[in-house]
């Protein structure tokens, strides 16, 4: 979805690319999305956990963000990056009234889970729910390289305060490493990615 924003204010770099599509294949990055998600999967169970954490993430999307300022100013670059966590929630609430309106009364979460090859379609809801919610928090959260990071970065060099904008600019070389501490870290990951999901999860099955 940011390329299709980006497109709308002249930038054909994804576009051009082949990246302005909806198909998920081409945006899979061999890495973040295969790679690094299999290894913090697994490895923590050959060690003994009893599960381990699903983390990965595919090939950003090309951006020219000086073509998408120099045609909309500072706000189409904000519209740019609140693009993809729209786009999670509109999925995720498409998800939840079907989820809602599908999922029989006599049959608890659990159970639904516990037999998912006899709800297959409702199980897929379900994970779509999970999915697109999760995103959405994720990228929401004021991480640099991250969505909620740069709608920050372009509102503050839309209103002057450009301190803080180069202060998010300076951390972007950090970004990863931030994530990986709140990933490990029980306490600050129930706090900033936990509670916040369960929160929207409630809200759009209430």
């Amino acid at each position: 979805m940011h390329g299709w924003v980006a497109y709308k204010y002249g930038d054909t770099t994804a576009k051009d690319q082949g990246r302005l599509s909806l198909n998920p294949i081409v945006h899979i990055d061999l890495f973040g999305t295969i790679l690094v998600p299999a290894m913090m999967y697994f490895i923590p169970m050959l060690l003994g956990a009893s599960s381990g954490l699903l983390f990965g993430w595919a090939k950003p999307v090309p951006i020219n963000t000086r073509t998408v300022i120099n045609n909309g100013g500072y706000g189409a670059a904000m519209q740019v990056s609140l693009a993809g966590i729209a786009y999670n929630l509109v999925m995720a609430t498409i998800a939840s009234v079907l989820f809602t309106g599908m999922m029989p009364q006599d049959l608890s979460l659990r159970e639904l889970i516990a037999n998912a090859d006899q709800f297959i379609f409702l199980y897929f809801i379900w994970m779509l729910l999970i999915i697109n919610v999760v995103l959405a928090v994720f990228n929401l959260l004021p991480i640099p390289q991250f969505d909620g990071a740069h709608f920050i970065t372009y509102l503050s060099l839309k209103l002057g305060l450009n301190k803080i904008a180069e202060f998010f600019i300076k951390m972007e070389p950090y970004g990863m490493i931030i994530v990986i501490i709140m990933l490990v870290i029980d306490p600050i990951r129930n706090i900033v990615l936990a509670m916040p999901v369960q929160f929207l999860l409630r809200l759009l099955l209430s």
